[in-house]
């Protein structure tokens, strides 16, 4: 894909002290050839005093009337890198104003990487005091900002990143950006071909002509979807029509038990009855059974065509879209036959989400508490306390969890594996209640019996096993299930595709962030820890 030229309009980082602003705007500056604009300097230069003299001498309110009045100034030009002070966009005048002449990039680490970065700073008015006072500020600071800074459609975490690679996210949220006002676009990359998952609101309307600007020839298209969500459908064949598409719309059968070989030879009868050729694309419209089958379909028809995934659920949206991997059940056992498809595109509408039953979304939440107990420790700390600021952080948090470990790892040799946490119980969950339990509810029950497999093989502490416990239950999902033996959920383990021979493998958890293979525990062990979810 012919990567789009960048605009004159102006690039915004804001954010809290210490996440970075100024060192990566002057990056960005130097790559882009622009005039870089440091607010805390200017107003320096203006009131002819270091800040903290400002706020001592002239108030917080004098320096914060002539902060608003720099954006506005700053909102006339364009072709500038600028650098805000921490609690200039906590006015949504000076944000708005700033938000029209570009992107605005909210840039945000861990409190702890904060202090560490602040702990020699003696020209921060807003911190004062020693250790423990700027720890409590810190933290009353940034409950304080968390709505203001949550509104910023754009945000990178800085934790573990070099300042070049957060300019590389800052820059990719500008084109995003410049593309479809507010899009987040999160590039993927893959030995057969790189993609890119696009996340934002109403995406279904615009789909045509992202996915024309991804490569995809307009002519006849096959949209797979069930009967229940059609509506989702329809916006995007009219939005496909537009782009000059041929869209059709191929009923699959929704549930699980309908994730058969039965199924997608459905499919395969309405692509040659729609003439579907090696160019034409399969669009999955809906949660991950319909993205499994349509994907494995793509995969086979006509030995591959190209395959787009339009997630409608959030279950979907942070992990069965992402990854490329595809198929159906047999009766023994979860996804046992399947193939790797890599899509063109993945189009997440956050729009969609407002249709999904509460139960559904509540499922979904399982897959990114396992994101967080993986590897993104801020969003797990976040459903912990007060949540994420809004669902796009969320599912973009989650999902680029997954997107590090399929980049790393994209046939499932070696890491990729630690996204099964919780789901060798999961998926024998599923089978022994016929799939009346969700995936996320299995998921659910299965991060918990791993937990307690792992505070029993001394890998784990049990506060961690508690935390996870009280999460999951404080959000609504099982911790336990009841009308199964542990007979038959251990039984039904014995057709896991993560088997290695004849010895079940489990993920378990060491620590938030820090998850490991293991391969076969011991049965006692085994029985134990399925024992302890067991009602």
């Amino acid at each position: 894909m012919t990567q789009p030229i960048m605009s004159s309009q102006n690039i915004v980082l804001t954010g809290f002290m210490g996440v970075g602003k100024s060192t990566v705007g002057r990056i960005l500056s130097e790559r882009l050839n622009r005039r870089f604009v440091d607010m805390d300097a200017v107003l320096v230069e203006r009131f002819g005093k270091p800040i903290p003299a400002i706020f001592a001498e002239e108030g917080e309110e004098a320096f914060r009337i002539a902060e608003a009045r720099l954006c506005q100034e700053l909102a006339q030009e364009q072709n500038l890198v600028i650098s805000t002070g921490g609690g200039a966009l906590v006015n949504s005048a000076s944000r708005e104003a700033l938000e029209r002449t570009g992107t605005v990039v909210c840039l945000h680490a861990a409190e702890q990487v904060i202090l560490e970065r602040l702990a020699a700073a003696t020209d921060r008015p807003l911190l004062p005091g020693e250790a423990d006072e700027r720890r409590q500020r810190v933290h009353a600071l940034l409950q304080q900002r968390r709505l203001a800074y949550g509104a910023i459609a754009y945000q990178v975490d800085t934790t573990a990143l070099s300042a070049e690679e957060v300019a590389d996210q800052v820059l990719d949220a500008a084109l995003a950006n410049q593309e479809a006002a507010g899009l987040t676009r999160i590039p993927v990359y893959s030995p057969t071909g790189d993609y890119d998952l696009l996340l934002g609101n109403g995406l279904l309307a615009d789909a045509g002509r992202l996915l024309v600007n991804r490569g995809l020839r307009p002519g006849v298209a096959a949209i797979v979807t069930n009967a229940m969500i059609v509506q989702h459908a329809e916006t995007l064949r009219d939005s496909l029509a537009a782009a000059g598409f041929e869209p059709v719309i191929c009923l699959a059968p929704e549930g699980e038990q309908h994730k058969t070989l039965e199924s997608v030879q459905g499919l395969y009868a309405q692509f040659v009855d729609a003439g579907l050729d090696r160019q034409s694309a399969v669009i999955a419209v809906g949660g991950g059974v319909i993205g499994d089958m349509a994907g494995f379909a793509a995969a086979t028809y006509l030995r591959g065509v190209p395959f787009v995934q339009v997630p409608t659920s959030l279950l979907a949206m942070v992990d069965a879209s992402v990854g490329g991997k595809t198929g159906v059940d047999l009766p023994q056992g979860k996804n046992l036959v399947g193939a790797f498809k890599q899509p063109v595109a993945v189009l997440m509408d956050m729009a969609t989400l407002s249709t999904l039953p509460s139960d559904e979304f509540r499922a979904g939440l399982a897959e990114v508490v396992k994101h967080g107990v993986i590897g993104a420790p801020r969003l797990f700390m976040q459903l912990e306390e007060e949540g994420p600021v809004n669902l796009l952080q969320l599912v973009a948090d989650a999902v680029r969890v997954k997107v590090r470990i399929v980049e790393l790892d994209p046939y499932e040799r070696n890491v990729r594996a630690h996204l099964n946490l919780g789901h060798t119980f999961g998926h024998a969950i599923e089978q022994v209640s016929q799939y009346s339990v969700r995936h996320g509810e299995a998921v659910a029950v299965g991060m918990v019996a791993a937990a307690n497999m792992a505070v029993e093989l001394g890998r784990c502490d049990a506060a961690l096993a508690e935390r996870i416990y009280t999460l999951l239950d404080r959000l609504g999902l099982p911790v336990s299930v009841s009308g199964y033996s542990v007979e038959a959920i251990h039984a039904a383990m014995a057709h896991d595709k993560k088997r290695a021979g004849k010895k079940l493998r489990f993920i378990i958890p060491q620590a938030l962030g820090d998850v490991v293979m293991i391969d076969d525990p011991g049965e006692a062990i085994v029985r134990r820890a399925i024992q302890s979810v067991v009602a």
